[in-house]
């Protein structure tokens, strides 16, 4: 009899690759060591950037005051809640990234958006409008709009903002609820208008209020126009709170448009909208950010139109 070491059966081999893939996916799953720290960061400093937000619009009633820049608080406050947009965007990827997403992280992002892109852009509005309609003895810019007014409209526009903060919560529930996974195929298409998107409409139109009213027009501003102009803001508060609660599909932008490569057509048009946006940056913005806004109602029914039917 030989001594030499028996092969190994095809069953034998089987049974050892499966337990090395086992093994390589598990090793795949874990998170990587020192890095799994930056996800949770980039949410906190989301929160951070919504606290802000509310510090800076509290003050839009200052004459003067030290501000980054010297901008008004309000357009501070504008700018602090799309830096919170700028955070909340990679921290999905970063989580995704070093292989540390958990529902803890879930959780604490959900919780960071009601601040950034809930309560910041609710109270940046009612901020807004208290400095043309506040009920103020001193003057309206020093009191800020609240239930306990004595007209109606004041009393409408705190409502406004109380419901856009309920539905924002209820929004970023019911996406932890539904959200099959964190993969990216399960964030190509949201149920209602994102809170990001939402937040980022809202602070958008309240800083092309403020550029054109500080800047564009600041020593020839046409009669009437900040009080008139402020009216809408409200009101497009009012529709970005039912359409984040609604059933309408807003598609991922980033996921869907951003990622994989591109053709030279879709390039060049990118290029094109950056060249706009670089001249015309408070315009455009709140052209992409309204446009966004819009998309999912005009989508729907575009996809309810009934098909031509063929000719004879």
């Amino acid at each position: 009899m030989s001594d030499a070491p028996h092969a190994p059966t095809d069953g034998t081999a089987r049974v050892r690759g499966r337990r090395l893939r086992g093994r390589l996916r598990r090793r795949a799953d874990r998170a990587i060591p020192g890095l799994k720290v930056l996800p949770t960061m980039m949410t906190l400093a989301n929160l951070v950037c919504g606290f802000a937000a509310i510090f800076y619009a509290a003050r839009a009633g200052e004459a003067g005051g030290p501000t980054p820049f010297g901008w008004h608080p309000l357009t501070v406050a504008g700018v602090l809640v799309f830096l919170g947009m700028a955070f909340d965007a990679v921290d999905g990827s970063l989580a995704r990234l070093t292989r540390s997403t958990s529902d803890l992280g879930a959780q604490l992002d959900s919780l960071a958006d009601v601040v950034t892109f809930g309560v910041a852009p609710a109270f940046m509005m009612l901020r807004l409008v208290s400095l043309y309609y506040g009920p103020g003895e001193h003057g309206p810019a020093e009191t800020i709009l609240g239930p306990d007014a004595g007209n109606l409209y004041a009393r409408l526009c705190w409502s406004v903002a109380a419901i856009y903060i309920c539905c924002t919560a209820l929004r970023l529930a019911r996406f932890n609820v539904e959200t099959a996974s964190a993969d990216e195929d399960d964030h190509l298409w949201f149920k209602g208008l994102p809170s990001p998107g939402a937040g980022g409409a809202v602070a958008s139109l309240a800083l092309l209020h403020q550029h054109l009213v500080l800047v564009t027009w600041k020593d020839e501003l046409p009669a009437g126009f900040g009080r008139a102009s402020a009216l809408l803001i409200p009101l497009a508060t009012m529709l970005c709170a039912f359409a984040m609660v609604s059933r309408v599909r807003y598609p991922h932008f980033v996921n869907r448009y951003l990622k994989g490569r591109k053709s030279v057509p879709a390039v060049a048009f990118a290029l094109m909208v950056v060249a706009v946006a670089v001249w015309w940056f408070h315009e455009a913005l709140a052209l992409a950010l309204t446009g966004y806004a819009l998309s999912g109602p005009l989508g729907a029914l575009l996809r309810r139109r009934p098909e031509p039917e063929p000719a004879p």
